[in-house]
This record gives structure tokens, sequence and C-alpha cells, in this order.
């Protein structure tokens, strides 16, 4: 992608993706795969950490949004990624707001600048 910078990806309720969507995310890379999952009731996990991977392995996508409550589901994955890029932000929803004690990537980077989180 010369000349291109890297794209938004979103995991998310309908409200969270038609909100970012209507911002201008949406895009679909040469494979025809969007940048976007728009999570419901019958969105299994499973489904849920194969599309998240996906975003990972992607070259042209910089950061992933994911809901607080949807992280939740797959902890273990996020857990397990160290890169910093694509970076990944833990972000609220309508129904669930935003608990930082939750939140593993911001518990990792406060880690970085205080000693005591690891006691």
């Amino acid at each position: 992608m010369p000349g291109r910078g890297k794209l938004i990806a979103v995991i998310g309720d309908e409200d969270t993706c038609t909100g970012f969507l209507l911002g201008g995310i949406g895009e679909l890379n040469k494979n025809r795969k969007p940048n976007f999952l728009v999570v419901e009731k019958d969105t299994s996990i499973t489904e849920i950490e194969e599309t998240f991977k996906s975003f990972l392995a992607r070259n042209d996508i910089g950061i992933i949004l994911i809901n607080q409550f949807i992280a939740e589901m797959i902890r273990h994955a996020i857990d397990a990624h160290m890169e910093s890029i694509p970076a990944v932000l833990e972000i609220p929803s309508k129904e669930h707001p935003y608990d930082a004690s939750k939140d593993s990537i911001l518990r990792r980077a406060k880690g970085m600048f205080c000693a005591e989180d690891f006691r």
C-alpha cells in the first residue's frame, strides 16, 4: 500500500460499528475482507477471536478498536498480543461503560511506568 496510511479496524456492537462507519473507517482489502465486525447476540466467540487474529495478521491495519465487553470474551487472545502495531484499544459501548481495571493493555502500559503494579 504505497502512499497510504494504516486502517482502523473495529470489533463492536451495532451502534459502535455504525458510528465508526459513518465516520468513514469502512474499507475492504484486496481480498474483499472488511475492517470491521458487528458483534450481535448470535455471533460466536470463535468468530470474534478469528476476526481479531485476522486483523492482527493484516499489514494494512494499524489500530484495532474493540468494545470492552467484547474484549472480555477473548481476553486470552488480547493478552497474548505483544506487538505495538496494530495497537489494541478497548472502548466503551452504549450499554457497557469503560472500566479501566479490566483493560489489560492499560495495566501493561501502567506497568511500564510504575514498578509497584507488578508487586
